[in-house]
């Protein structure tokens, strides 16, 4: 099997741990990569480390006001003053305490796709928005659903996925996530990123992806009727 040739993972994936400082309303704070790698998140995952707190996920492709958590089953939220902007070696917080209370510690894990470049993809029945980074095979696709079976959806990375995890933003539904480790390669079981529970068998939920394309079922979780993803 073929890999990327990738000299700095760094520039890729990083965990940052950062103490907030927000204590008035004009407050931001900066915060920096390792400063060795130019990486310019596109999805930043910050959770508060000393206490419990929800996690809050944002991404280039959706824009900094917007959030899901990854512990609820909410759908996407909007607020202005979490995220300030993904910056060229890291990310800046406004003043929140969700993301920056002063003096509480958190973590953030940053992954890089395209730097905020999104494309069309028509590959599959159901037209997506991609960011790629094909390098390190991690994508963020946005897309519609349509309720019907076997809906297949472009994601960009040229290579068969081996982690699917999936969100409706405009409705309240779990996260699925499909593995290749957990089917082998094949469908049938899965899991969900919101609960303690065990996997499962949930046959109608998936299919095996293609170098192209995933696929899903006629079922709310990924792929409800006019559902944005």
């Amino acid at each position: 099997m073929a890999y990327s040739d990738i000299k700095d993972p760094s520039a890729h994936f990083q965990t940052t741990t950062y103490t907030g400082n927000g204590d008035s309303s004009d407050d931001t704070n900066a915060i920096t990569n390792d400063g060795n790698s130019d990486l310019q998140p596109d999805w930043v995952w910050i959770k508060r480390s000393d206490y419990d707190n929800q996690h809050l996920l944002f991404d280039s492709t959706r824009g900094v006001t917007k959030y899901i958590t990854s512990d609820r089953v909410d759908a996407e939220g909007t607020i202005a003053d979490r995220l300030g902007s993904f910056d060229t070696d890291g990310f800046t917080l406004a003043n929140n305490n969700e993301t920056n209370d002063n003096g509480v510690t958190y973590v953030a894990w940053c992954w890089k796709a395209g730097e905020g470049t999104t494309s069309s993809n028509t590959d599959g029945s159901i037209t997506s928005t991609v960011q790629t980074n094909t390098d390190a095979g991690f994508s963020i696709v946005t897309y519609t659903g349509n309720l019907q079976a076997n809906a297949s959806i472009g994601h960009g990375l040229g290579v068969k996925p081996s982690l699917i995890i999936t969100k409706s933003r405009s409705n309240t539904e779990s996260w699925e996530v499909w593995s290749s480790v957990l089917n082998n390669g094949g469908v049938g079981q899965q899991l969900r990123l919101n609960s303690a529970n065990a996997k499962f068998s949930a046959a109608d939920y998936y299919s095996t992806p293609d170098t192209s394309k995933f696929y899903v079922g006629p079922h709310t979780g990924c792929n409800g009727n006019g559902y944005t993803y």
